[in-house]
């Protein structure tokens, strides 16, 4: 009727469910796509190994891509002026979040990739203390196992 093609978008209906999970795995693939892309390190690469360095460079710039999103809907749609008085720096975090997102699309720099882990680990306790739940460090159980912060869950 209106010729729209394709639409993308968060529900945008108040459904009070938000998690950043999503941002810190995609983060930690992109620590393991910037590894796995090192490990090809070849003068001169094999038709396979081109093929797998431009599939690799993909997926961490979708993830890179989807970790702006994530975090830009929670910001955009959960962070309102209650939890913004509680945690004023959240603007300032999210700007270093897109930052590093941008710096993890343009760059093969696996610093660029922790500094974004840092950053969202940082989102992540913000937003589970707006919320009145406990968090603790944990190391992830799958490469590149590196530090990230979860919600203490209730138990059944």
């Amino acid at each position: 009727m209106f010729g729209i093609s394709v639409v993308h978008a968060h529900c945008d209906i108040p459904c009070k469910i938000y998690d950043p999970a999503i941002a810190q795995y995609a983060t930690l693939s992109i620590i393991r796509f910037v590894d796995l892309i090192k490990e090809v390190n070849d003068s001169n690469p094999t038709n396979s190994q081109i093929t797998q360095l431009s599939r690799l460079t993909t997926q961490k710039e979708e993830h890179a891509r989807e970790v702006k999103t994530e975090i830009s809907t929670i910001w955009g749609d959960y962070f309102k002026a209650p939890q913004i008085e509680q945690f004023p720096q959240i603007h300032s975090l999210v700007h270093l979040i897109m930052q590093d997102a941008s710096k993890c699309k343009q760059e093969l720099v696996r610093e660029n990739a922790e500094s974004l882990l840092t950053n969202i680990n940082k989102f992540t306790e913000i937003f589970w203390a707006t919320k009145k739940i406990e968090t603790r460090t944990f190391i992830s159980p799958y490469p590149p196992e590196m530090e990230i912060i979860c919600p203490i869950l209730k138990s059944a």
